[in-house]
């Protein structure tokens, strides 16, 4: 492949330029913005990121989950020119415009609820829109005011969204009180089980305490609108959870006549290597979440729920900006290039990494576990593998070492790796970024 598809760094980093810029940054820009190491982008292509110094990066990021076809990809391009030229703004809230309805009848028929009954579409701009709307419309369709969600999950930073978020104390200091009627339980991790058993002894003990003891003690289930989970634990470090997890989930919801949400704004499109991650589950919720890769990088988010359940009048809800028609049509070329042959791709390089990695943790004292679906890939970070204790000290240190050899990858969780590149990565970028953190490994373990 050519060489401008891999890494190549020509200056110490930051380079001259991009240090410049990092220090005018720090002057005006909110300091709240987390930045792992010292990265600043001037242009990028595929899963090649440069900056303004000319050290090219191979970014195993994906912009956080969000470029799902890769930084820049021609198509998207040319339908955001042609669509801009055509209609750049109108407001889907006030006004009809066919793109978004094309685009929710594609949602529509696309999630796993859609191929039972008719479903309903709503669109904002970000994840976090998504889960408030999710919110609203749970509330405002059961009649109850209470939520469930999952130690670990991240669902988004506004008000309501946070009050869901349990993934970093850090992220709620100091903006109490939040959303009153939400309560958490532990997510399905098998690799630290809450209730200390192991996968061939478990009987989904995480999914019984909630109606053994939540709904016993605390919290009567006849108050509880919605449960929200993420199919695949994003923030809280890329935990796969086991079908059964989200079988007894089901089973539960359904008995009390509450809502699942499947918060799948990091995991879908075409993430995991299917177009949601529920499916390797069978997992059918009443509202999924969508943002991220929906539209290749432009700001667009949808909650799709079944048509019973989206039964607010006009003014209940609504937004400017989203459904935005340039967005729109970035997402519905996402999507055919996701059918095409990115889904297939995400699939075929994600078991190449999985079967490349499956003996780090016999052949790297400090990986403690490998897990992942498609191109949504994590791995734990520990002192020792017998305590499980986590290390991230260390993962702090295997993802600054990696940026220094022009690889782009992020913590996730307490002390995980998690990589999410875009799903139009090569073997030989594949290869490229498990040789380069092999690497990583030996240093930060020396």
């Amino acid at each position: 492949m050519s060489p401008r598809q891999l890494p190549s760094l020509v200056t110490p980093l930051p380079g001259p330029i991009s240090a410049r810029i990092i220090e005018r940054d720090r002057a005006v820009l909110s300091p709240a913005s987390t930045r792992a190491y010292p990265l600043v982008v001037k242009e990028a292509s595929g899963a090649i990121v440069e900056d303004p110094d000319g050290n090219r990066f191979l970014d195993f990021t994906a912009g956080i989950a969000v470029v799902a076809t890769g930084h820049c990809h021609p198509r998207i391009q040319g339908a955001i020119r042609e669509q801009a030229g055509r209609l750049i703004h109108m407001s889907g809230a006030d006004f009809y415009y066919e793109n978004m309805v094309e685009l929710a009848e594609k949602l529509a028929k696309l999630t796993p609820a859609g191929r039972e009954e008719p479903q309903r579409v709503y669109f904002g701009n970000s994840g976090a829109e998504a889960v408030e709307a999710a919110m609203k419309i749970a509330r405002h369709h059961t009649g109850r005011r209470s939520f469930i969600a999952f130690f670990g999950a991240f669902h988004g930073r506004t008000l309501g969204a946070l009050s869901l978020t349990a993934s970093k104390s850090v992220q709620r200091k100091g903006f109490g009180p939040l959303i009153p009627g939400v309560a958490h339980v532990p997510y399905a991790d098998c690799y630290r089980c809450a209730y200390g058993k192991q996968p061939d002894t478990c009987a989904v003990e995480c999914v019984q305490a909630i109606e053994e003891r939540l709904f016993r003690h605390t919290l009567p289930a006849e108050e509880v609108a919605a449960v929200f989970v993420e199919p695949v634990q994003g923030e809280g470090g890329y935990i796969v959870p086991p079908r059964k997890f989200f079988d007894e989930l089901q089973g539960l919801c359904r008995r009390h006549g509450i809502l699942l949400v499947a918060d799948e704004v990091q995991s879908g499109m075409g993430r995991t290597g299917r177009m949601f991650a529920s499916e390797h589950f069978e997992l059918v919720s009443d509202i999924l979440l969508l943002a991220k890769g929906i539209a290749s990088g432009l700001p667009l988010s949808a909650m799709v729920a079944r048509g019973s359940i989206m039964n607010w009048g006009p003014g209940a809800h609504a937004s400017t900006f989203g459904g935005n028609p340039v967005a729109v049509a970035a997402a519905l070329e996402t999507i055919k290039l996701l059918e095409e042959s990115l889904l297939d791709n995400a699939r075929i390089l994600g078991d190449r990494l999985m079967a490349r990695m499956a003996d780090w943790p016999a052949r790297f004292r400090r990986v403690g576990q490998v897990r992942g679906l498609g191109l949504m890939i994590g791995f734990e970070l520990v002192r020792d593998g017998l305590t499980k204790e986590p290390a991230p000290e260390i993962r702090d240190r295997i993802v600054a070492l990696a940026f220094e050899r022009g690889l782009l990858v992020l913590g996730a969780g307490g002390s995980a790796i998690r990589l999410c590149p875009p799903l139009v990565i090569t073997w030989e970028q594949a290869d490229c970024a498990l040789d380069t953190l092999e690497e990583c490994l030996r240093l930060a373990e020396g």
